[in-house]
Formats: structure tokens, C-alpha cells, sequence
């Protein structure tokens, strides 16, 4: 089987977007190539066209490879909900939920099998597998039970790649400290170092190449310098550098952070509108007065509702409300929105009932049982006949707490041709919704867009404009071409060719 294996120094070293950058450079030079994470930690997910759950990220590279996402891509999902545990989805489906200290202990061999299954499958299909790895893999205390880095490499005799983040500093520190905690056999697949998000100029580095290759014996591969295009993120640590990049537009945004928060990659495409600011602000912070609040989905919607009435950060957004503001929440934030969140078996935590906001006139029913498919409907607000393609991920079932008038001055109103995904006030400010992947329906974000700048009293934008998905395949094309200007890959693709 023919595969390459990409591992980093840390955490957010750069795997996922080299990952993607290899899928779409080989893509386009005619093979059929498939990306590959064994074991993901996340909570941003996406629901592939069997329903089956995945990282986003490991999407995100199918679409780089130009092939649809499937659950082999990530064949083991761990998403975590506060206490040490974590939601366990294996081939896309939820089996359990586990503490950390038993989770290898009842799903390792079982994990594994799944993986060599998964790569298995692949391999019938497809040229060449892009693995990529999770965290370090040098972790001494996990190595012996790590399904995600090394194991893969070895399992599969692939040529690796060591990436290392030189932004956050200890670079060269990183490196060698890595390698020098492999075994023989695992350092001797590691073919070539990656260097990204360098800063200044690249002469200045060139000393500190050399003798790192001199004390490795490891080429670098290149230099991969600091880009404003930015690879989706996996998980909320990436949030803590967004709030940087641009204030003061038309329309200011301010998406809760919850601490469970979920699927913020909901929210890419709002921050790619040239004329919108998205801001994350924490349970604790001032709500302020922008143009609209956001509540996210979350892994755990009764913890963070509670830890939102604790902090009075659900008070300042019921106010905000009464005076006008503009509320949405997608899925656990819609949730959030209703009158009531009934978990009667305790799967979140302690069983029992829960006042919400009653911002909206809706009950949800938490149940084991999840919901994931794939959705394509049409849009009554912000403005009739729109199609909206999207998906679900959620445990509860939303019913409505009064039924709907058929016309008439009903105060609440479906978004949807399909009553049961969501719901918005005849004033239009608060909106609520199942539907992950709203905003990138390009019509849909820009009507909305515009709700909120006729509220300003500004023009309105153009809505004919297309998809997010087409804006992404111009920011994968020009990941791609950096690191093909800036890597030499031939050392790792050689025996490929």
C-alpha cells in the first residue's frame, strides 16, 4: 500500500493543513489520493452522505483530494464532554461514552482493528493515503498504546514527515527532542522535516537548517512561511487567535464561546464576509451590543447552559433579546434558545429537568439515540425559496410547545420547509436550527447578512453569489501552491513518481 504518514513536533504544529496541501498537490498532478486519521480528538464534525460521523478536517482533505468524505477517512472519533469522558464514534456511529482511564483499556484492540480495516479499504481504491497523525508522536508515557502516529507509519512502512510550528518558538528544540524519542525503527521512516509559519527572512534561518540537518542526519524539506489563509480548525484552542484579525467592519458578530462549544466551523464563512467581524467572547465577558449573537453547538448542552446561567451570561443575552437584538443558535445553542431541556436518563450527567432561555417555544427530550444525516431543504426566512444544503448532529428531539397557526399572526414561525429544524419570532431576532453548514450556503449568509444591515440602516449586499464551498477551493488551491513553492517534496514522493 502506498501512503505517506505526516506527523508534527505539537499540537497545531500543522498536520491537518499539510495533509491537505499533500492531497490537493497530488490530486492535481492525476492520483487518486485519499487523506487518513485513525483517531481524531475533535468536536467539529461533519456528517458524511451514509450519515456517518468524521472530523471535519479529515472532510476538509477528501475535498482537497477531490473525492466525497466517508467514514474510513477517520475511522475512530473521540469527542470529548468535560469529566475526563469523551463520546466514542467508530465507522461513524456512537458506541458509548468512556472515561479517559478506560477508554484503551475496552476499545484499543477493537480500535485498531478498525483502523488496519479502514486503511484496507482504502488502499483497494485509491493510489496513495496521506495519514496524518495526532499531537506529538513522542508522547514516552502513551507511545505504548498511541493508535494514531507512529503505529500507522510502521504498520504501513510510510515515508514520514515532521512538522514544526517556529512561530510559537523551540523549533529546533522541538525537532530534535522528537526524533531523539523514536525508536530506531520509527526514526528511520521520518524522511523529511517541515518548517511552517515562519516569520522574516529566510537567510536568517539558514545556519540553524544546516546544523540541524548535520545533528539529525534528517533533511528539511523546506520552509513554509506564515500565511493569512487559514486551515479550519480542529478544536477551540484556535480561537484564542482569531479575534485578532479584523474589527470595526459593518456588521460586528459575537459568537459565544461556550466551554463545550462544537462545530464553529459553522462560522468560516461568516468570517471570510469582507464586511462582517466575528468575535468569540467567553461566558465571563461583557456581552456588549453587536448586530447579532450566536450560541454554537456544543457537546454538552445542559452544562454549558448551566455554566451560561452561572457566569450571567444568559441573562445578558435575554436582555439583550428584549431589547431588540438579534439571536441565533444552531443545534445545541437552539436548544439553549427553548423553554425547557428534559434529560430523563442522566446522558449528560444527572437526569432531571432544566429551564432554558424560553426565548423560544420549543422542548427538547435528550435521548442516547443520535441523530446525523445529511439535509437538503428550502428556506422560508430571511427571505422564501432559498435551498439549503446542510446536516444534522444532535442527541435531543426538539418538539414544538404549542402548535403553529397556518397562517395568521403566529408569533413563531419554521425557517424551513421541514417545521421541525428550526424556528425564528415574527420580528426576525431570534432564529434557532438544527442545521450545521448554514452559512455556507452563499444566498442564505447573505440574506441574513443583509437582515442586519437593513436593521443599520445600510445597503443591502448582492445575494447571487455562490457557495462557501467554492471561496474554499480557492483557499485549498493556494495552501497547495505554497507548499509546493516552498518543500521539496521529491525526497518523500520519489519512489512514488
Amino acid at each position: 500500500m502506498k501512503a505517506i504518514m505526516v506527523v508534527g513536533t505539537t499540537s497545531h504544529a500543522g498536520k491537518s493543513f499539510l495533509t491537505a496541501a499533500l492531497c490537493r498537490i497530488l490530486a492535481r498532478k492525476g492520483w487518486r489520493v485519499a487523506p487518513f486519521k485513525g483517531q481524531n480528538m475533535a468536536l467539529n464534525a461533519y456528517v458524511t452522505s451514509t450519515g456517518g460521523e468524521i472530523g471535519h478536517a479529515q472532510a476538509v482533505q477528501a475535498w482537497a483530494a477531490g473525492v466525497a468524505p466517508r467514514v474510513e477517512m477517520n475511522p475512530i472519533l473521540l469527542k470529548p464532554q468535560g469529566d475526563m469522558t469523551s463520546q466514542i464514534i467508530i465507522k461513524g456511529k456512537a458506541v458509548g461514552t468512556v472515561k479517559a482511564s478506560e477508554y484503551y483499556e475496552k476499545y484499543f484492540d477493537l480500535g485498531w482493528e478498525v483502523i488496519q480495516e479502514s486503511l484496507y479499504k482504502l488502499s483497494l481504491e485509491f493510489d496513495l493515503v496521506v495519514c496524518e497523525g495526532a499531537g506529538s508522536p513522542a508522547e514516552i508515557n502513551l507511545k505504548h498504546r498511541d493508535l494514531t502516529n507512529m503505529r500507522v507509519a510502521k504498520h504501513l512502512n510510510a515515508p514520514t514527515i515532521l512538522i514544526v510550528d517556529i512561530e510559537r518558538g523551540g523549533a529546533f528544540a522541538h525537532v530534535v527532542g522528537t526524533l531523539e524519542l523514536l525508536d530506531p525503527q520509527e526514526r528511520s521512516l521520518v524522511k523529511g522535516v517541515v518548517i511552517n509559519k515562519f516569520r522574516g527572512q529566510k537567510e536568517l534561518l539558514d545556519s540553524g537548517i544546516e546544523w540541524l540537518e548535520e545533528k539529525t542526519q534528517v533533511p528539511v524539506l523546506g520552509v513554509i512561511p506564515w500565511s493569512n489563509e487559514q486551515f479550519p480548525a480542529e478544536d477551540s484552542l484556535d480561537l484564542l487567535e482569531r479575534n485578532c484579525r479584523r474589527n470595526s467592519q459593518d456588521i460586528n458578530i459575537h459568537v459565544i464561546r461556550l466551554p463545550r462549544i462544537a462545530n464553529f466551523t459553522d462560522f468560516d464563512p461568516l468570517e471570510a464576509e469582507s464586511s462582517v467581524a466575528v468575535n468569540y467572547i467567553d461566558i465571563q465577558d461583557s456581552l456588549g451590543h453587536p448586530d447579532a449573537v450566536i450560541i454554537p453547538g456544543t457537546k454538552t448542552t445542559i452544562a454549558d447552559l448551566l455554566a451560561m446561567e452561572r457566569s450571567g451570561m444568559a441573562e445578558q443575552i435575554k436582555n439583550y433579546a428584549a431589547a431588540g437584538g438579534t439571536v441565533l443558535g444552531i443545534c445545541g445553542g437552539y436548544q439553549i434558545l427553548g423553554q425547557r431541556i428534559i434529560d430523563p436518563e442522566g446522558f449528560e450527567g444527572e437526569a432531571g429537568e432544566y429551564n432554558a432561555l424560553d426565548l423560544l417555544p420549543i422542548t427538547t427530550m435528550l435521548s442516547p439515540n443520535k441523530i446525523a444525516r445529511q439535509r437538503q431543504i428550502i428556506s422560508h426566512f430571511p427571505q422564501p425559496g432559498l435551498p439549503v444544503d446542510g446536516y444534522e448532529i444532535h442527541q435531543g428531539r426538539t418538539r414544538l410547545s404549542r402548535r403553529l397557526k397556518e397562517g395568521g399572526e403566529e408569533d413563531y414561525r419554521p425557517i424551513f420547509d421541514d417545521v421541525g429544524l428550526g424556528l425564528v419570532d415574527k420580528n426576525q431576532s431570534v432564529w434557532g436550527c438544527y442545521i450545521h453548514g448554514l452559512f455556507d450556503n452563499g444566498a442564505w449568509r447573505r440574506s441574513w447578512i443583509n437582515h442586519l444591515r437593513k436593521q443599520r440602516g445600510m445597503s443591502s449586499l448582492a445575494t447571487g453569489i455562490s457557495n462557501y464551498r467554492d471561496q474554499r477551493e480557492t483557499t485549498l488551491n493556494t495552501l497547495a501552491d505554497i507548499v509546493e513553492k516552498h518543500l521539496d517534496l521529491k525526497k518523500i514522493l520519489s519512489n512514488y513518481y
